[in-house]
């Protein structure tokens, strides 16, 4: 499992390959440098002892100058490249993740917690962005250096360079071994506790409103105080591992050294080599473990990155509910919907949320389906939005059954102004743009002034540039919604579905409201769906779902003479004894 969630973010960083082989080359070009730096500084300080000539020195002078400043300008160079490759990863990563989370929503995202979801899109992928820095390029350039070490080495003596070798092996392969051992546990458990941290201070925030009411603050408090010791617990661990690993670093790159001197100074005495050389050995040994000592650090990182990696594939690796047809319907010239045999339950649910539901809208026609909360209603618009696939039945637009279009396809057709619209932390024009982005500004203005709301927006200190706030919370609830009717009007979807409203609306501000509504629906197919009987008088039909059936269906006076739920429902929104009632 571990191999093939690395094999997937390997292929996911595959289209900077030849980045990370250049970074790769100009780490070792680094690391060479600080070897070749050290092993010429050797040279001439071993040499000078002897009294030479200064000619004899020459090179070395130039060469300690080259590899000082060559060290410097490659290690700049990469770092630009490194972190430049890194952050387009996480920008690819980012975007690959928002385009495999899109097809989800909202039906398979249901199963996980918005505060899961963040820590997944923000905390796990910038974990990600040691993979290349810390995990995969040192490896690389620890190889390379190791290889030309040891042809360096093996000039002096091959049992020389294969005991450096074996050093740099137990310092870049036994301390990450070592260090993974130690931190597996830790690794995972720091990203999970960091989620549910995450999870838990986005659900106080979110309801902290109802958790001071019902004076349950202080356990939601105490939950995340708790979660933060685990986190602070899996952090310290961690903190151990590394401080462990550097330090036995330190030790295998002295102890290192040692070995290789002591199998050197033979070579010495017998004459092989010159004491010169036995310096320039040592300290180039010391210097090659500048290639090794990331080693265990990206062992450490290696586990992260992983478990990151696998809570972002799980997500990603969901089928989602719906699927594109292989060869779509193009756009009807028809708007009229027709529903037959609707049958449709939510997973793990006990009864179906749409029971053999039945209907037909002409184009430009009118439809109310109310009933009580938890008749099905909302169902049926996630149905015909396209969120969620049903099995049974038939739901056709323009005569072509809904699953033979493309789901962006209905999504154009139909437009939407609903309980709890969203209004993003930007600017009125920019919230308006959404339905349209290239819209004009006359256009902009029309839509406005049709949905009554264009004054109003005039008013604000910066007019139609002024910034709304999250969710709207600059406006009013009578104000969010004007400006999403006139987000529709400037859609202009040739089918409408208002749900819910004015649900939450006082009196006075749903008549305004509706008023803009009925601008609306003018030459469009209209779908209403409320619990709320206002305005019923100019829909064509209604029907009454209970339970997720159909339990009556006609037009308002009709369903008020039947003396059914829609009658019970009237009474007791309009708070009127029967013998008041007078349908006509």
């Amino acid at each position: 499992m571990k191999k093939r969630t690395l094999w997937r973010l390997l292929r996911l960083a595959s289209p900077y390959r030849w980045w990370m082989a250049l970074s790769a080359l100009l780490g070792f070009a680094t690391v060479g440098s600080s070897i070749g730096l050290m092993s010429t500084s050797a040279f001439i300080i071993a040499k000078a002892a002897l009294h030479p000539n200064i000619g004899d020195l020459q090179v070395a002078i130039v060469g300690v100058r080259f590899f000082g400043i060559s060290r410097g300008v490659f290690r700049y160079a990469e770092r630009l490249v490194s972190h430049n490759t890194t952050f387009k990863l996480l920008a690819r990563l980012r975007v690959w993740f928002y385009e495999a989370l899109e097809p989800l929503a909202p039906a398979r995202l249901m199963e996980y917690r918005s505060g899961d979801l963040l820590s997944r899109i923000v905390g796990d992928i910038e974990t990600l962005e040691n993979f290349f820095v810390r995990v995969i390029a040192p490896p690389a350039v620890a190889l390379i250096t190791t290889v030309v070490i040891w042809f360096f080495l093996a000039m002096f003596g091959k049992n020389v360079a294969n005991t450096l070798v074996l050093f740099l092996a137990l310092s870049g392969l036994g301390i990450p071994i070592l260090a993974r051992i130690l931190g597996r546990e830790a690794g995972k458990k720091l990203i999970t506790e960091r989620a549910k941290l995450n999870t838990g201070i986005v659900d106080g925030i979110q309801g902290l409103a109802d958790l001071l009411a019902y004076g349950r603050a202080g356990e939601q408090r105490q939950l995340v105080r708790e979660s933060s010791k685990r986190l602070i617990a899996a952090q310290q661990k961690m903190a151990f591992v590394t401080a462990l690993q550097d330090g036995m670093g330190v030790l295998l790159a002295g102890l290192g050294m040692l070995a290789v001197s002591v199998v050197a100074i033979p070579l010495v005495s017998s004459g092989s080599i010159t004491g010169v050389d036995l310096a320039v050995i040592a300290l180039a040994a010391l210097s090659s473990f500048e290639a090794v000592q990331p080693l265990p650090l990206a062992a450490q990182y290696l586990e992260n990155n992983i478990e990151a990696a696998r809570r972002l594939f799980e997500v990603v690796d969901e089928k989602p509910e719906v699927v594109d047809p292989p060869n779509p319907l193009p756009l009807p010239e028809k708007h009229d919907i027709s529903v037959s045999g609707l049958r449709f339950g939510y997973p793990n649910a006990n009864r179906l949320a749409l029971d053999g539901v039945d209907f037909h809208v002409r184009d430009g026609g009118r439809l109310a389906v109310v009933g009580p909360s938890g008749a099905g209603k909302s169902t049926l618009v996630h149905l015909l939005l396209r969120f969620w696939e049903f099995h049974e039945g038939r739901i056709e637009i323009g005569g072509g059954d809904i699953r033979s279009y493309r789901q962006d396809d209905v999504r154009k057709m139909i437009g939407v102004v609903s309980q709890n619209t969203y209004l993003f932390n930007a600017t009125v024009r920019e919230n308006l743009l959404l339905a349209r982005p290239n819209a004009s500004e006359e256009e902009i203005f029309e839509a406005a002034r049709r949905a009554q709301i264009h004054d109003f927006i005039l008013s604000l200190p910066k007019g139609y540039d002024t910034w709304i706030g999250e969710q709207g919370v600059g406006l009013s609830g009578g104000e969010r919604q004007r400006l999403a009717i006139a987000r529709a009007l400037l859609k202009d979807a040739p089918i409408l579905i208002l749900d819910e409203a004015t649900a939450n609306l006082d009196a006075v501000t749903e008549r305004k409201v509706l008023d803009a509504i009925r601008e609306l629906m003018e030459g469009r197919t209209t779908l209403m769906i409320t619990h709320r009987l206002v305005g019923m008088e100019s829909m064509d039909e209604i029907i009454v779902l209970s339970h997720g059936k159909v339990a009556e269906r006609g037009t308002h006076k009709e369903l008020l003479r039947s003396g059914g739920l829609y009658r019970r429902m009237w009474e007791l929104q309009n708070q009127v004894l029967p013998a008041e009632i007078s349908p006509g």
